[in-house]
């Protein structure tokens, strides 16, 4: 093959050329690629952003349509039809959260907590509003007193960063109270399922930084909560009753502190503690148990070990798949809590038959790990 000839005066210009073809290949190399929006259209379709928040569409309350623009950051209602009247429930309640909604729990959570172990829960949120919308922009954040990761909690926080529109809170008035370093109207009520506790913001807040335990401890010195209650879920969002489109979380964050104190329970030094509680009649037994992962790494597809004593045999179980039914058995997660984050914990349960003496495990061991017992 013969060399490639140039006439003479062009070697510089292909010089030029191919150094400016190197500096276009280096800048589109380390810019990121970037991704198209995911729209949700589904009636409680969710994806996860930051591979550690959920985003749902979660519309509820009509058949009409509602579709969500989901960003890597947050999302925008982008479809809002129909609307519900003012004086009942919202239609939907379009959300970002972190921790558990029905059994979808955010990736790496480490709640459901228990309220006493918490330092602090940090969270921060930014909101693009909309005229000719009925609405709240508002916090909601869940309490129970079991680490539950599915249904409805029994109290439930609300913090109304906006309201627009003939559009008030559960129940009634309670008085005022400042929070956080700001003030609040307060109300109080049930809707039929759980409790809820309302502060409503004066004015619009577009965007803010605060702890959430603030609000929590204002459930707890109210006897909406109680300190060995659980956090599950902390979710940021719209409760439109009237069209909504354009409504947005621009930004969402939010983690958990642990280190506030166990208020409890047995020392040492295992990475896994175990709670058994039983009911106890005739012949009969259920067990619940709560398996929390104390060390700094999650623990994924979690095995729980341990020997039931002589007479006693299990006949269903849930939250968890328990096999054998009697002798040395273990008790392994399903697809939705296979996994428990540092902090975290698990609970399932099962019902048994026993004969003679009722008596509890000994011992229990965590994916081989021997656990403290609370």
């Amino acid at each position: 093959m013969q060399p490639v000839q140039h006439k003479p005066g062009t070697r510089a210009l292909w010089g030029a050329v191919l150094t400016a073809l190197v500096a276009l290949a280096a800048l589109l190399g380390s810019a990121p690629a970037s991704q198209a929006d995911t729209t949700i259209c589904e009636t409680f379709g969710s994806t996860t952003i930051q591979g550690r928040y959920v985003v749902q569409n979660n519309r509820w309350g009509t058949s009409a349509t509602q579709c969500i623009s989901v960003t890597d950051s947050g999302f925008r209602i982008t479809q809002a039809d129909g609307s519900v009247p003012t004086n009942g429930a919202p239609k939907s309640y379009p959300s970002v959260y972190n921790g558990c909604h029905y059994t979808n729990c955010s990736p790496g959570t480490n709640l459901p907590a228990r309220v006493s172990s918490i330092a602090s829960a940090p969270s921060g949120i930014s909101y693009s509003y909309v005229s000719g919308a009925v609405y709240d922009a508002a916090y909601d954040i869940w309490l129970d007193p079991t680490p539950r990761t599915d249904g409805v909690n029994r109290t439930e926080i609300m913090i109304w960063f906006n309201r627009v529109g003939s559009v008030q809170p559960v129940g009634s008035p309670v008085g005022s109270a400042t929070v956080a370093g700001r003030q609040w109207q307060v109300w109080s009520g049930n809707n039929g399922g759980n409790d809820v506790l309302s502060f409503v913001a004066p004015s619009a807040i577009d965007s803010w930084n605060f702890d959430v335990m603030d609000f929590v401890r204002q459930a707890v010195s109210r006897g909406l909560a109680q300190d060995n209650w659980y956090l599950t879920s902390i979710q940021a969002g719209f409760e439109p009753w009237q069209n909504g489109a354009g409504l947005a979380v621009n930004s969402f964050s939010s983690s958990v502190n642990l280190g506030g104190g166990t208020g409890g329970g047995t020392g040492g030094s295992s990475a896994c503690k175990v709670a058994y509680g039983t009911n106890v009649w005739q012949g009969g037994f259920t067990a619940d148990v709560t398996v929390t992962n104390t060390g700094s790494s999650p623990v994924d597809a979690w095995k729980l070990a341990f020997t039931l004593p002589s007479g006693q045999k299990v006949t269903s179980a849930w939250s968890a798949q328990v096999s054998p039914s009697s002798g040395a058995v273990t008790a392994g997660g399903m697809a939705y809590n296979a996994s428990i984050a540092p902090g975290g914990q698990v609970s399932f349960g099962f019902q048994g038959t026993y004969d003679g003496a009722f008596a509890k495990p000994s011992a229990f061991t965590l994916n081989g790990t021997s656990c403290a017992t609370a």
